[in-house]
C-alpha cells in the first residue's frame, strides 16, 4: 500500500468527538463553586479536552512539542532575510537546549522532540531528533511544484507515525512546531489559494524583510500559484504543489492527533497552514485543533477564521517553533485542573444562586 492509501484509510477512521462528553463536562462545570461561565476560555478548552478525549476527568502530564524542519527550494527566488543554512543550525540550536522553545517547554515541563523532516543537509544523530526526512528540502515551487503527491502524503504519514509513537509511550497531549527558512511564503502560498484571496493580503515580512522585499516575496507566490495551479479543495495537492515538507508533517501531527483521540495545540503561522491541510483531508481533525495564539503573520488571522479556531491568547509573538504551543499547552492543563480540582456547591456547603 502507498502512502497515499494509507493515508486515505487512516483519515477514513478518524470520527468526531462525542458530543454526549462536552455535555456532562458542562453539566460537570455548571456545578463548580462559581458563577456560570464565568472562568470563560478555560472552561470552553476543558469542555473541548473532556470532549476529545472522552473522559470527564482528563489528565495532561506528558507533553510534548514536536518541532518539524525542512528546507524551502523557494529560497533561491531571495524571499528570506536569512540563509538557507540557518535551518540546520537552529535544529542544532533546539537540541543543545539554547532556544525560546527550549525555554518555554521546560517551563511547563514538556519535552521538545525535534524532527528532520527534510532539512538540506545530513544532520548529527541525536536522542533528541528523529529524521523523517522526505528530501533534502523542496523544490523551487516558483519553477516546478515543491514535491510528488506521494512525498506530500509520506510526510503526513511521518507525523501521524510520531504520534501514535509517542501515545505509546504515554504522551495525551502535543503541540506542533516548526523550523524551516523561506516556509512562511510557503504557508502565505497555501492560505491565498485555500482561502481564495490574493497573496498580498495574507503575506507578511516574515523573519525581517524590508518592503522590497516584501514586494518580492508576493510576487514569487503569485508566479508559484499561477504555475501549479493547485486545486483550493484538496489538501494533497496544495501541499504537494505550494507546501513544505515540515507543514505536511505538522498536518499529520494534527490528523494522528485526531486519530489517537489526544488534543493538538496549534502554535502560530506555519503550524496555521499544517492545520489547514489538514482540516481539508480530514475535516473531524478540527475538533481536535487548540489554536494557541494570534501569530503577528499578516495571514495568520485568516487562516484561524478559515477554520473556525478562536486563538487562546495574543501576545504579538511571531517566533514559531513552537513557542505558542507551549504556553496553549499550559493553558490547557490549567483548564482540566478546573475541571478535576475545583470543588462542587454541594462538596463545598455553598449555597447555589437563587
Amino acid at each position: 500500500m502507498g502512502n497515499i492509501e494509507k493515508l486515505k484509510s487512516i483519515v477514513d477512521k478518524i470520527k468526531y468527538p462525542e458530543k454526549k462528553y462536552y455535555e456532562l463536562a458542562q453539566e460537570k462545570l455548571d456545578n463548580l463553586t462559581k458563577p456560570l461561565g464565568s472562568l470563560g476560555r478555560l472552561e470552553e478548552l476543558a469542555r473541548q479536552i473532556a470532549g476529545i478525549t472522552g473522559n470527564l476527568k482528563p489528565v495532561l502530564d506528558k507533553k510534548y512539542i514536536f518541532t518539524m524542519a525542512a528546507d524551502h527550494g523557494v529560497v533561491d527566488e531571495g524571499i528570506s532575510a536569512y540563509p538557507r543554512e540557518v535551518t540546520s543550525q537552529m535544529v542544532y540550536n533546539f537540541l543543545n537546549g539554547g532556544a525560546g522553545i527550549n525555554v518555554l517547554s521546560k517551563h511547563i515541563g514538556a519535552e521538545v522532540v525535534v524532527i528532520d523532516m527534510g532539512v538540506a543537509v545530513d544532520l548529527e544523530k541525536n536522542p533528541s531528533l528523529i529524521s523523517k526526512k522526505i528530501g533534502y528540502g523542496t523544490k523551487n515551487m516558483a519553477k516546478e511544484p515543491a514535491m510528488t503527491r506521494e512525498e506530500a502524503a509520506s510526510s503526513i504519514i511521518a507525523g501521524i507515525d510520531i504520534v501514535e509513537q509517542y501515545v505509546k509511550k504515554g504522551a495525551n497531549i502535543i503541540g506542533t512546531g516548526d523550523m524551516g527558512i523561506g516556509n512562511t511564503t510557503s504557508s502565505s502560498a497555501i492560505i491565498s489559494v485555500a482561502a481564495g484571496v490574493d497573496a498580498s493580503t495574507v503575506t507578511g515580512y516574515g523573519t525581517g524583510l524590508d518592503d522590497k522585499g516584501l514586494a518580492n516575496k508576493i510576487k514569487v507566490i503569485k508566479k508559484a500559484v499561477n504555475l501549479n495551479k493547485p486545486d483550493p479543495d484538496d489538501g494533497l495537492d496544495i501541499l504537494s504543489k505550494i507546501g513544505g515538507f515540515e507543514i505536511g508533517g505538522i498536518a499529520g501531527l494534527i490528523i494522528g492527533a485526531a486519530y489517537m483521540k489526544i488534543p493538538v495545540v496549534i502554535d502560530g503561522f506555519i503550524s496555521g497552514a499544517g492545520a489547514i491541510i489538514a482540516e481539508k483531508i480530514c475535516p473531524a481533525s478540527k475538533e481536535y485543533m487548540i489554536a494557541s495564539h494570534q501569530s503577528v503573520e499578516k495571514g495568520h488571522r485568516i487562516m484561524m477564521e478559515k477554520l473556525g479556531l478562536k486563538p487562546l491568547f495574543n501576545f504579538d509573538m511571531r517566533l514559531g517553533e513552537g513557542t505558542g504551543a507551549a504556553l496553549g499547552i499550559s493553558l490547557a492543563e490549567a483548564s482540566v485542573k478546573i475541571l478535576n480540582e475545583m470543588a462542587t456547591f454541594s462538596e463545598a456547603g455553598v449555597s447555589k444562586k437563587k
